[in-house]
C-alpha cells in the first residue's frame, strides 16, 4: 500500500457464513455430541473390506476399467467408478447394463477379473486394529468382493482366523441382506480368537442389532446399517468423505485406524487374550529394581539389537562379524572384548545394548 493513498477496506471473506448444507451438518454433529451418551462397546463388529481394510481405489478401478471397456458400460474415469458406491455397487452396476442377461455376464466377468488381478495392500494400522478387537467382539467381513479374493487378502495378512463370518458379493450381493443374515444367525455370538476352531467357551447366541457395529467407507453401507438397526462407524480414508458419511447416519468417522478402538472400546475392561502373535515383552530379573526410565532404555536397546543383528554383513572390513561366525557343528566362537556369540548373532549389537544400559543407569 502506497503512502498517502487511502485503501477501501472490504469485508473479511473469513466471516462469510458457510453454505446451508454445511451449517446443517455442523448442527447435527454438535447436537449429537451434546445429547448422546457413549453407547456400550459392541458385541459384534462387521468390517467392510475394500476401502476400509485395504487400499482399494486405484486397485479396483484398474480392474473395472477393463471390464467397462469390454462391455461398453461407458465408465471411463475413476471418479465415475467411485460414484457407483454411493448406492449398493451391484445395483449401480446393473443400472449400466442393457438387460438382466447383460448384467449377469458383466458381473461374472468383473468377479472373475477381481479374483485374477485384484491385489490391494492393507490400510496401515488396520491389522493391529483387527487383532486388538478379537478378544472383545465377534468379527465378520461383509464385502461386495468375491469370497476367493477376501480369503486371499486375509490369509496374506494372517487375519483369516480372526473373523468368524465372511459374506462376499458372490454369497450375498445386497449389503442390507448380508447384515440381516448375520443378525439372524443364532450362533453368531461365537467367534474366533485367531485360531481355526470357534470359541466354544463363548456364550453364543444372537447378538442384538444395537450391539452390532459396521466399519465402512461408503454411504451405501451406512444406509444399509441404518435400515438394519445396527451402528455405523465410517472411515475417512476410503471412497466417501467424512461429511458424506456423517450425513448418511454414521455415528462417528475415524481419521486414523486407532480411533476405531478409542471410539468403540474406550471403556472396555476385557483382558482376555487371543492367539495372535505378539512381540515378546522385555523381562528384567525380579531382584533388579530400576526406574521406569531405565526400563524404557533397555527396551529401546533390545529393539535396536533386533534391527542391527540380521543386517550387518560379514566382510573383511567387519572382522568382528567374521570372528563371530559359528563353525558348522561346533560351539559358539568367543569374540574378543565381548560375550560368546551363537547362531550368527554379533557382539557389536551386544556392545551397543550394554552401552545403552550403562548410559541409563544413575
Amino acid at each position: 500500500m502506497a503512502f498517502g493513498h487511502r485503501t477501501r477496506m472490504g469485508r473479511d471473506p473469513g466471516l462469510h457464513r458457510p453454505p446451508a448444507v454445511v451449517q446443517d451438518l455442523q448442527r447435527v454433529r454438535r447436537d449429537k455430541q451434546l445429547t448422546m451418551c457413549r453407547p456400550e462397546p459392541p458385541q459384534a463388529v462387521i468390517f467392510d473390506l475394500d476401502g476400509t481394510l485395504v487400499q482399494t481405489r486405484e486397485a479396483s478401478w484398474r480392474v473395472f476399467e477393463k471390464v467397462s471397456a469390454a462391455h461398453d458400460l461407458d465408465i471411463t474415469t475413476a471418479e465415475q467408478f467411485y460414484e457407483m458406491f454411493a448406492n449398493n455397487f451391484f445395483v449401480s452396476l446393473r443400472g449400466l447394463c442393457r438387460d438382466a442377461e447383460h448384467a449377469r455376464v458383466v458381473e461374472e466377468d468383473f468377479m472373475r477379473s477381481l479374483g485374477a488381478d485384484y491385489a490391494p495392500l492393507m490400510i496401515p494400522g488396520m491389522v493391529d486394529v483387527v487383532k486388538s478387537l478379537v478378544p472383545h467382539a465377534t468379527l465378520a467381513v461383509l464385502s461386495s468382493n468375491a469370497t476367493e479374493v477376501i480369503r486371499r487378502i486375509l490369509r496374506k495378512n494372517t487375519l483369516e482366523y480372526c473373523f468368524g463370518h465372511v459374506f462376499g458379493g458372490d454369497v450375498e450381493p445386497d449389503k442390507a441382506k448380508g447384515i440381516q443374515r448375520f443378525l439372524d444367525d443364532a450362533a453368531q455370538g461365537s467367534g474366533r480368537r485367531c485360531q481355526a476352531f470357534y470359541d466354544e467357551s463363548a456364550a453364543g447366541g444372537a447378538v442384538p442389532a444395537g450391539s452390532t457395529a459396521i466399519i465402512t467407507d461408503t454411504v451405501g453401507d451406512v444406509e444399509a446399517a441404518m435400515r438394519s438397526g445396527i451402528r455405523a462407524v465410517g472411515v475417512a480414508w476410503g471412497m466417501h468423505t467424512e461429511e458424506q458419511l456423517l450425513a448418511a447416519g454414521a455415528e462417528f468417522v475415524a481419521i486414523w485406524p486407532q480411533e476405531i478402538l478409542a471410539h468403540l472400546f474406550a471403556g472396555a475392561t476385557e483382558t482376555t487374550e487371543c492367539a495372535c502373535p505378539a512381540s515378546p515383552a522385555v523381562a528384567l530379573p525380579p531382584s533388579l529394581e530400576v526406574s521406569a526410565r531405565v526400563q524404557r532404555r533397555v527396551s529401546g536397546a533390545k529393539a535396536l539389537q533386533a534391527r542391527i543383528t540380521p543386517h550387518r554383513p560379514l566382510t573383511p572390513q567387519n572382522p568382528q562379524a567374521i570372528t563371530a561366525a559359528p563353525i558348522p557343528g561346533g560351539a559358539p566362537v568367543p569374540v574378543p572384548g565381548g560375550a560368546p556369540v551363537a547362531n550368527g548373532a554379533e557382539s557389536v549389537a551386544d556392545s551397543e545394548l550394554l552401552l545403552a544400559v550403562r548410559l541409563a543407569m544413575p
